[in-house]
Order: structure tokens, then sequence, then C-alpha cells
């Protein structure tokens, strides 16, 4: 892993750890409502201030943080499996399996992913499960597309050919000889992915269609205390750097992981 890598993992474990840690970190309820502390500036009491509830925004983006990132690294995971196992099937079998599936993988990447995650979120109540089934039902069709082209070309390697030739069934070579070659792959993906999903997560928030009030995450909060950003900016600048920090070391950790895994790829092929 080359430095920019490192530093980006390091910003995320620190915001994971701190995050997870919060009640330990932080005194004051995130949701407990002050109305003697309304509006504070970052001081001594109230490191990052408070809103316009008086409640603490360290405690409140700490708190929202583990909302945040539980979302979408979950929301990651299920795509990421979606996808695999759409591209797994779609890249062996071919045929009317793989037109049906690459259908509706062009259907969905038809659309902006934000734009179809807010379609989706509106079918269902608002909350965290919401935005994990927008975020998953968006997410899957580039993992499909991505499995689907690698299985393409392992299924004519030689090594699954020796095993067509000796009798193993295509469960056994799926399972077997071509998902572990696939899995790098779609963590690699993965990481790629999760700073959009950090992003859409706190757009989908920020519009109203993620955890309801007083549940607090990042996108939430800039949501409700924006028309305060001219004379208490740091009741949005505080969950609004943190969405930057996050997503930026995401993108960068993913970068990282993917030259890491095409010069493994190269090594392997000399």
């Amino acid at each position: 892993m080359g430095l920019n890598g490192k530093i980006a993992l390091a910003l995320i474990m620190t915001i994971l750890a701190l995050s997870l840690l919060a009640p330990y970190i932080v005194s004051y309820d995130p949701d407990a409502i002050d109305l003697d502390s309304l509006r504070h500036p970052p001081s001594e009491k109230h490191l990052l201030g408070t809103d316009n509830k008086g409640r603490d925004i360290l405690a409140r983006v700490l708190h929202g943080g583990k909302i945040t990132i539980s979302i979408a690294v979950l929301a990651a995971l299920i795509s990421m499996t979606t996808g695999l196992f759409i591209g797994l099937m779609s890249g062996y079998f071919g045929g009317k399996l793989d037109m049906f599936f690459m259908s509706a993988v062009d259907l969905i990447l038809a659309f902006p992913s934000l734009l179809l995650a807010i379609g989706v979120s509106v079918i269902f109540p608002p909350g965290i499960y919401t935005v994990m089934i927008a975020l998953s039902a968006v997410g899957w069709a580039p993992f499909a597309r991505l499995i689907r082209g690698q299985v393409i070309v392992l299924r004519e390697a030689s090594f699954v050919e020796a095993a067509r030739s000796i009798g193993c069934s295509n469960k056994r070579i799926l399972l077997v000889h071509i998902l572990p070659q696939c899995i790098p792959l779609a963590f690699v993906m993965t990481g790629l992915k999760l700073g959009g999903y950090i992003l859409t997560e706190a757009a989908l928030s920020f519009l109203g269609l993620g955890p309801q009030p007083p549940a607090a995450t990042w996108g939430s909060m800039i949501s409700a205390n924006r028309v305060f950003i001219s004379s208490a900016p740091w009741m949005v600048l505080s969950p609004g750097i943190l969405i930057a920090i996050t997503a930026l070391s995401f993108n960068i950790l993913g970068d990282d992981l993917r030259d890491k895994h095409a010069v493994q790829r190269h090594d392997k092929s000399l």
C-alpha cells in the first residue's frame, strides 16, 4: 500500500474509532435539547459549538458518523454480493440469462445513480433501511457488469477447461475455480465505490429520505442547519468537512487498492 493509501486508511480508521467510541469521548446526549445553549460558537464546553436546539455538535457528528458509515459500508457489501452473484451467473452461462441480466444492468446504468436512488427511496418510508435498499438497488449493476467481463475471460481459461475435463460440475467450477479469482476485483471496486455511497447517503439524508429526527446523520445535520450558514457556520462546517474527508479517503484508498491489484495481475502474467 502506498503512502496516500496508508494516510487515507488511517483517516478512515480514526473517524470510525471516534464514531464507535463517541459515548466515551463526549458526555453530551446527541439528542438532548438545551434551550440555554442555542447556537453557541465553539468553546471549551462545546468544542464544535451547538446547533439551533442547543445540542452539542461534536456529539452529533460522532454519533452521526456511525450511522452514515454503517449505511454506506453495509449497502456496498450488499451491492457487491448481489453483483458478484449476478455477474457469475450471467458471465458463465450466457444466453438468455445473460441477456436478461445485462438488460437490467443497462437500464439501471442509463439513469444518474442519485436520481434513481431518490426514486427508490420515495417508495418506502424514510429511514435507515430505506437508504440501504436504495443504495443497494442502484449499486449492484456496476459490480455485475465488471464481474461478468472477468468471468467471460476465466471460463475459457485452461484451468477451467481442465476442471471440466475431469468432470467437475458447474457449481464446483463457479465456487472453487472462478469465484476466488473474482473476489479481489469485487473488493477493489467496493473500495472505489464507498466514497460515492457516503455522498449519496448524505444527499438522501439531506433531502429527508434517510434516518428521521432526532437521529443524526451528516447529511441531515447540514439540511437542518443550512439556514444558519451565514450566522452560525460551525453548525454546517463540521458535518460537511467530515463528509468530504471520509469520501475522499475512501476514494484514495480505492485507487490504491486498484493500483495494487493491477500490479499483482501484471506480476502473475509474467
